[in-house]
């Protein structure tokens, strides 16, 4: 163990503190390649007609491995890892309803979102939980690549739910940059000092504290 002085007093990081760090960091990754391979695969189409159903796996891919990363991802806020891990949530389940719907009419569920922009509004949380792991690594490391994919992601996401993207050059260029960025993003965080992701913890030891206060107060 490893004690370091926060800024409400000291705090030890332990060898589980650092494993929860590489679990959270691989599987960031994972989710990286998924969407970066799946954005390859949706504007090449090297593949035919086995594009869709194995750009469907690599979704069920992404979300198992954003569940993994929002579960040992360290906020201070306990709000936004619960929203985030509650928009996650919600995508699910409106994925996994989509994907039944989708099979009831012999289509794959890639091909239900592409033919059916309205459906990203509950898909869309999915894409909102990552989002939301962007913005915090944006505010706390001050990374390039994060600032461009709260930026982009929205736009690409609005842009096929409205149709001012409608599937042309800038949407695929919208699509192959987020998976690149990502891959950008999650790469460059295997290599960040370990402590950095897991934070001062003497911060969340306070804010547990002064919450249970206020619950003995109330």
């Amino acid at each position: 163990m490893d004690t370091y002085e926060g800024q409400f007093g000291e705090f030890t990081i332990t060898a589980k503190d650092r494993l929860d760090v590489k679990i959270y960091r691989i599987a960031l990754l994972i989710a990286a390649i998924s969407v970066a391979f799946g954005s390859f695969l949706v504007y090449t189409d090297i593949f035919g007609n086995s594009t869709p159903l194995i750009v469907s796996i690599l979704f069920l891919i992404y979300s198992i491995a954003l569940a993994i990363a929002l579960f040992k991802i360290h906020i201070y806020l306990k709000v936004l890892h619960q929203a985030l891990q509650l928009f996650l949530g919600i995508g699910s389940i409106a994925s996994l309803a989509i994907a039944i719907i989708a099979s009831q009419q012999n289509l794959t569920f890639a091909a239900y979102i592409f033919q059916n922009p309205l459906s990203l509004f509950g898909v869309g949380f999915s894409i909102a939980a990552v989002t939301g792991i962007y913005f915090k690594e944006a505010f706390c490391f001050n990374r390039l690549e994060t600032k461009l994919l709260v930026l982009l992601v929205p736009i690409l996401v609005l842009g096929h739910i409205f149709g001012f993207l409608s599937g042309g050059i800038v949407e695929k260029a919208l699509a192959i940059a987020w998976g690149l960025l990502f891959l950008v993003f999650a790469i460059r965080k295997l290599f960040q000092a370990i402590p950095d992701d897991i934070g001062d913890k003497s911060v969340f030891a306070y804010l547990e504290r002064t919450q249970k206060n206020d619950g003995i107060t109330t």
